[in-house]
Formats: structure tokens, sequence, C-alpha cells
């Protein structure tokens, strides 16, 4: 703006002088530098000839309806529920706030109560900006190994197959807690998430052994508050096995696993693997009796507050537009919440009681300080070994303990090389 002023001043001086084709000269010149529209412009030059140019213009001053007691009420909420994104914080709100209010521990006025659950998701994305920090993610070791030929008698299913509308069809997989170092023996977590809810289990086991897999899937079925009727897995020896097929034919379950090499066929149980597993226990190594205990103790109040507390959000439809894609999502609700409207009628009368008695009861404060102290513990353990490493490239001759001679005079070195 300040360029533009000090242009039409030098040019007022020859306008107030100027002919009529110099008048239109000076105005062609103008409307190039400055963009202008050509009446605009024509009026700013006589404004400028005349010593009538507009000042500065005073800056606005925000008008702000949220004050500080509404965001420290905000940044208290949002670490509850493990600082989840915005919109899935709005929809977490309602029942966060009655669950405090019922337990006598809301520490907030009505006004700030009110406030809070009138803020739009992008008001809070604002708010929480400053207290917003960035997750460094390491990456994993996929552990996964080739089953047996028993793969053949477990029919396929990929991720376009998936009756996703009848709660009871799990997928399930194992996230290695190695800690960045393949070798040895380490604990694993059993991970099973329900495709028509998003209900969520996990427990850890202390190796990925047939017989241990199995009694952790035997565990985790008696916590999902439905029947379960099919289990999807991958290609891993741990599930493609027969005690596992002898588990699912005795109990008349489905048993289906992915394609080799695809991964998208597990797509729900992957994305759990990092919200619910990694998120809680990171990428530490987790190899003795004490942290196997911890590990079992910290699933169950994880998972209580993410099935009951911790709204999601589900693919509606994606449409693509050339290079655009477009993702519709539904309204974020809790795995509970959507067990309880979209499919009553998969639950028995015992089982609605017991489901409601656990969300007129849940503490989310509770919940929370259990889950801090235990992966307080865990990381207090974790850390004495060292950092998280990536597993350094070693040579393999060494590790097979191999033993490493000259070649002999009638052995080549090189390997031959097609003439061209």
């Amino acid at each position: 703006m300040a360029q533009r002023k000090a242009i039409t001043t030098a040019q007022a001086k020859a306008w107030t002088k100027a002919t009529k084709a110099e008048k239109a000269a000076i105005l062609d010149a103008v409307v190039q530098v400055t963009g202008w529209h050509r009446d605009h412009a024509r009026k700013m030059l006589r404004r400028a000839a005349t010593g009538q140019m507009p000042g500065p213009r005073k800056p606005r001053e925000a008008i702000r309806r949220y004050d500080t007691h509404v965001t420290e009420a905000l940044v208290r909420c949002w670490a509850m529920l493990d600082g989840i994104a915005s919109k899935r914080l709005a929809a977490a709100l309602p029942r966060l706030l009655a669950a405090l209010e019922r337990l006598d521990r809301l520490d907030m006025s009505v006004e700030v109560r009110d406030q809070l659950l009138a803020m739009s998701p992008a008001t809070m994305d604002r708010h929480l900006q400053p207290y917003r920090t960035g997750l460094i993610a390491a990456k994993g070791i996929a552990h996964t190994k080739p089953g047996s030929l028993l793969k053949s008698s477990i029919p396929l299913k990929t991720w376009a197959e998936w009756n996703d509308t009848e709660p009871g069809f799990i997928e399930i997989d194992l996230v290695g807690h190695e800690g960045g170092d393949n070798n040895g023996t380490f604990h694993y977590s059993l991970n099973a998430t329900d495709i028509a809810t998003g209900w969520t289990e996990t427990c850890t086991v202390r190796s990925k052994g047939e017989r241990i897999v199995a009694a952790g899937l035997d565990q985790l079925i008696g916590r999902f508050p439905f029947l379960i009727l099919g289990i999807h897995s991958d290609n891993g020896s741990e599930f493609i096995n027969h005690h596992l097929s002898r588990y699912c034919n005795l109990r008349q379950i489905t048993f289906t696993r992915g394609r080799p090499s695809h991964s998208n066929d597990q797509a729900h149980i992957e994305q759990k693997n990092w919200s619910i597993v990694r998120r809680a226990v990171g990428y530490w190594r987790y190899d003795t009796a004490r942290e196997l205990d911890l590990l079992n103790h910290l699933w169950p109040a994880w998972n209580t507050r993410n099935n009951l507390l911790m709204p999601s959000q589900k693919l509606i439809s994606k449409t693509r537009t050339g290079a655009k894609v477009t993702k519709r999502h539904d309204t974020a609700t809790t795995p509970a919440d959507r067990l309880l409207r979209d499919h009553p009628d998969t639950l028995t009368p015992a089982e609605h009681a017991a489901l409601h008695d656990r969300l007129d009861t849940v503490d989310p404060i509770e919940l929370g300080d259990q889950i801090a102290v235990i992966q307080g513990n865990l990381l207090d353990l974790a850390k004495r070994r060292g950092a998280v490493q990536r597993r350094a490239k070693r040579n393999h001759v060494y590790l097979s303990r191999t033993k490493i001679t000259r070649a002999s005079s009638d052995e080549a070195t090189t390997q031959t090389k097609r003439a061209s």
C-alpha cells in the first residue's frame, strides 16, 4: 500500500498540468504498476493532487469469544483423551463432561461448560495449536513369516469383500516390541478390532508361538461385548496353523486370510496397530516378565477409554476427479455408541445392561491416571536400555558364523557376465 501511495503521489504532480492525452498515458502507467481499476486509479490521482490521500487503515481488533478459562478447560479435556483430533474431540465432549459432572469432578463453571460444547472443531484447532507437539514416529520391523501349506484350506478375503454391517467380524494382527533390534526374544501385542463398530481389544503375549497366540486370542474374544462370528488375519505362521484353525472350527467361527503382500486386505487392524498399540507404548523393546505384566495391566484401561470415550470416524465414500481425491466421513462416534445406535439387536438384554453400566460408571480421570502411571513405569524400564535405534545393517556371513576363507585357484571370485 505504501508503494502504491508513493507512485500515485509522484504521478500526481504531472497530472495537474498534463493534457488529456498525457493524462491517459499517466493513467495507463499507474494502472499497469498498481493493478488498480482505471476508475479507481483516476480517483486516487485526483486525491493525491489535492492532498486528500486516505491515511492508513486502523487494524481491526480481534473479537475474542472464548477467554483463557475456556482454553484451559479445553486443553484439560484434550489431554484426558490423549490429544485426539478436534473433530473427534468435539464429538467426545458431551459424554466426557457428563461423566465428569456425574463424578463431581467438573472443574469449570456452567458458562465455560456451555462454551466448550458450542465450540466448533476449527476453533478448537486454533486454541490448541500452541499446545500441540509433534510425534516422532520410528518405524517398526515386520515379523510376519509365511504360514504352512495349511493356508490353502483357509479362504482368501480381500478388503472389498468385508461385510462391515454386522458386528462380530474381527481382524487380528501381532505387533512386535523389538525396539529396533530383531535379535533375541521379545514380547508381542495381539490386537483385534471389529470392522462394523471399531471396538478394539489388545493383550500382550511373551512370544509368537502358536499355542501362546491362540491362548491370547481366546482371552481377547471374551472381552468383546458381542459374539465373534469371523476372524481375519494375514498369512503369518503365528495365525496360519492347526491350533487356530481347530479353535475356529470348534467354535464355528469363520476364519479367513488376506492375500500375500496385500496389507490393505487388513487395513482396519493395520490402522489400529498405530492408533492403539504404538501410540500407547511406542517403539521401545519389551522382553521381561515385569514389562509383560505392565503391558497387560495397561490394555484394559487403554481400551476402555478408547471404546467408551474416544469417537472415531468411518469412511463413507471416496471419489476421484482427475488427480483430486475427495473423501467423506461420517460423524465421529465412539465404538460403544456405534454399537448401541446402529446394532441394538446384536446384544442380549444382559449384554445391553452390562454395556450401559460401564458407560454410566466410567471415570475418565481415573483411567488417565492409571494409564499415565503404567506408561511411566514402562518408559523408565525401557530407557535403561537406551534410546530407540534403527537396526544396523550387519554382515549376514558373520551372523551365520560362516568361516570366511580365501578362494581357491579354481574358484571364481566374480559373477560371469553375459557377452553383449
